[in-house]
């Protein structure tokens, strides 16, 4: 089974990509509801960033308050280390378990979602990497208005993922989303039967 990894920049269309994948009956993993599964209440995740920042970051419920979490993380840089060191294994562990059920299947090929696939490293641990590719302007409108962000906020968020060049430069296939939604699903028409005869070979 060949192991695929996507990515793109926010708001380049890469949940449009995935869930057309999804639909061609590929098995897709997405690296957020990963994230969000580690940290389910009782979890060992969630259990340990409570022992850390307290019951501070939990809502009401005993849930994981994120937004409580990410003011704290981004105004510390070692309290943001320690949240990954602590996370990023477990998504680790708990995606090879999904991958490995997939295998069992019998797939032809996974989709794993990863949004920050470049700033976490990951490169090599796939057979092919799938940039969905806009412009930054483009990113920058669909985020103002998607998220009712101001323009300062939007690119601060854009400035720290990885840029656009580095995605391309180490995407083996590069899906733009740019035109219409048609135009989309034709190169992932395209890309899906490239990668079903890849995996025969």
């Amino acid at each position: 089974m060949l192991l695929v990894g996507l990515t793109g920049g926010i708001a380049s269309g890469k949940t449009l990509v995935s869930d057309y994948f999804k639909s061609l009956g590929v098995p897709v993993l997405d690296a957020d509801v990963l994230a969000r599964e580690v940290v389910e209440p009782g979890s060992k995740g969630l259990n340990a960033l409570t022992r850390y920042f307290t019951t501070a970051i939990l809502t009401p419920k005993g849930e994981l308050d994120r937004a409580a979490l990410r003011r704290i993380v981004f105004a510390n840089p070692s309290d943001r280390e320690f949240l990954d060191k602590t996370l990023h294994p477990l998504i680790r562990e708990l995606s090879d378990e999904k991958i490995q059920k997939a295998r069992h299947d019998n797939h032809a090929y996974l989709i794993y979602a990863v949004p920050l696939l470049i700033e976490t490293g990951q490169q090599d641990r796939f057979d092919r990497i799938v940039a969905v590719d806009v412009p930054r302007e483009t990113q920058l409108l669909r985020l103002l208005k998607r998220d009712d962000s101001n323009e300062a906020e939007a690119n601060a968020i854009l400035d720290a993922q990885a840029s656009r060049e580095d995605r391309l430069a180490i995407a083996d296939n590069v899906i733009d989303n740019t035109g219409s939604v048609e135009d989309t699903y034709k190169q992932i028409n395209e890309l899906h039967a490239a990668l079903l005869s890849e995996a025969k070979r």
